[in-house]
This record gives structure tokens, sequence and C-alpha cells, in this order.
């Protein structure tokens, strides 16, 4: 990565702390230069989201991480936010849950998520996973550009 270019920015929507401190390992495991924000419902996501003042702009996430299990408004609500908003629907955004129901996985790609990934259920398994969507999503794929 070049040394010049500020780090990465994405944005978790999670309320578990355990589920954060695990996305933060995996950060540092896959060895991205990637600066993590937390939301811990759906509220604040959107509040982050939509504020317009220039720290808000420079912290735009390049990659949103969502839970769909929130407090306050549900991961499908953020999600139906973003990709309507037109500043907003190019950031690719990653759903990451526990709920496997064939409705919650087609209602997320019916409100245009990017990818829907169902939570491993051990611990390296979790890691794995969140090391290849970083290295996906970061050295992989071409990103929208800001």
């Amino acid at each position: 990565m070049d040394s010049r270019r500020p780090p990465l920015e994405v944005l978790l929507v999670e309320d578990n702390p355990g589920d954060v401190r695990l996305v933060r390992e995996a950060m540092r495991e896959a060895g991205l230069e990637l600066h993590l924000r937390v939301a811990q419902d759906g509220e604040e996501a959107l509040r982050m989201l939509f504020d317009k003042s220039p720290e808000a702009q420079r912290l735009r996430p390049n990659l949103i991480l969502l839970d769909l299990n929130l407090p306050k408004r549900s991961g499908h609500e953020v999600l139906q936010d973003v990709k309507q908003d037109h500043d907003l629907r190019t950031i690719p955004v990653v759903v990451v849950s526990s709920a496997a129901s064939k409705e919650d996985i087609n209602r997320v790609y019916n409100l245009c998520a990017n990818c829907y990934i169902r939570k491993p259920l051990d611990l390296e398994s979790t890691l794995s996973t969140l090391r290849d969507l970083f290295t996906f999503w970061f050295e992989r794929a071409t990103l929208p550009l800001s």
C-alpha cells in the first residue's frame, strides 16, 4: 500500500463488543492500513454517515460492515437509507450477521447489499473470514473513487 495514502476507512455497525474485538484483530492480522470506526446501533451509524461536517467527510468509510440485529434502527433500515442516498450508495456494504433465514438474505440483497456473510461460529473461522473479506475489498476489488 502507498504509505502516502491515508488509511482506508471502515465503519463497523455492531453492538456486540466481542465481535468488535474480533474485527479489530482480523484487521491487524490482515496487515492492511485500515482505520476502524464503530457505531453501536443503527441510529448512531446513520448520524455518522449523514454528517456533512468536514471531519465526517474526511472519515467517510470506504467499506461498511453491517450487522442486522441492532438496537434503535435495524441493519435493514440502515442499509435501505444508505443505498437510497445519492452520496452514500456507492459505498460497499457487507452484511455480517448471525441471521441466516432465506428472508433476511433475500431482503438484504433486494436492498442492494454488496455481500452477505453469515458469522462463523468458531473463533478461527471468524478471523479467517474477516481477513479474507478485508483482503478482497482492499487488495482485489476496485473501490469507488471519492
